[in-house]
């Protein structure tokens, strides 16, 4: 088989594996998905805020939600320096800080989150300290929790929390992304390591399901969701000047 026809196949099987994920979420999750939408919409409609919080690789879809055309305005990042990217040096610093007992109740002790907010945690293997800290501090505080992770972790890892405990058993409500341990889904005859993550496309799916969800709800129920506009289409900087304003006191990245 020439080089180029191998190539092709494993792009083919790569969206095929995606598509099949997303498939199975979109079945097997979408009460749980039109639930958080819900959730978040309560939140709205009630004068609350919304964050979302991934540590390395997790922190994309979080981002994804954040400043973004066609989403909500209110969606806000609840940032941890050093774990949200992979940005510091070395990268594996981020890792070791998501282990690091104690470092969520500080973040949450000094944010803008209060009783009644949401908070939506995404952690593929929602195995470490971070994540775990995070939920429990949280919904301790009276915050609302949505938790983005794949189960399957809790069934064939251990916990690195002193409880022993995953994610998935301190919140609201559970999306499970489905994606299998250890995240590639590719395998090939001559490479020793699995590879071609998905889990980046399926949870980044899912979180716009619930934004999408959310935007629907609150419309439902006669209220003009705070939705921004592409900057680059005509009249899109005025529309976005005028949500964020309107939302002033729960959007938290603007100057």
């Amino acid at each position: 088989m020439a080089e180029s026809d191998r190539s092709d196949r494993l792009a083919g099987k790569y969206f095929d594996a995606a598509i099949d994920l997303l498939r199975r979420v979109r079945d097997e999750e979408g009460d749980r998905i039109t639930a958080a939408g819900a959730l978040i919409a309560d939140t709205v409609a009630a004068g609350g805020r919304v964050f979302s919080f991934g540590a390395g690789h997790s922190s994309l879809p979080a981002q994804d939600t954040v400043y973004r055309a066609g989403g909500l305005a209110i969606m806000n990042l609840l940032s941890v320096p050093g774990v949200v990217g992979v940005d510091v040096r070395p990268a594996t610093l981020g890792s070791a800080l998501e282990r690091v007992d104690g470092l969520a109740g500080a973040v949450l002790d000094t944010s803008p989150l209060e009783p009644g907010d949401v908070l939506v945690i995404i952690s593929l293997s929602g195995r470490n300290a971070l994540p775990v800290e995070m939920a429990r501090h949280a919904r301790a505080l009276g915050i609302k929790v949505i938790g983005v992770t794949s189960v399957a972790y809790a069934e064939a890892t251990t916990s690195r929390h002193t409880s022993g405990d995953f994610l998935k058993d301190h919140c609201d409500l559970v999306l499970d992304s489905r994606i299998p341990v250890g995240d590639a889904v590719l395998t090939l005859a001559g490479i020793d390591a699995p590879f071609a993550p998905a889990s980046t496309v399926v949870t980044s799916a899912i979180m716009q399901a619930v934004v999408a969800t959310a935007a629907g709800t609150l419309a439902e129920r006669g209220i003009e969701p705070p939705l921004l506009r592409s900057g680059n289409v005509d009249g899109g900087h005025d529309w976005n000047a005028g949500v964020m304003s309107a939302y002033a006191d729960r959007i938290f990245y603007r100057q």
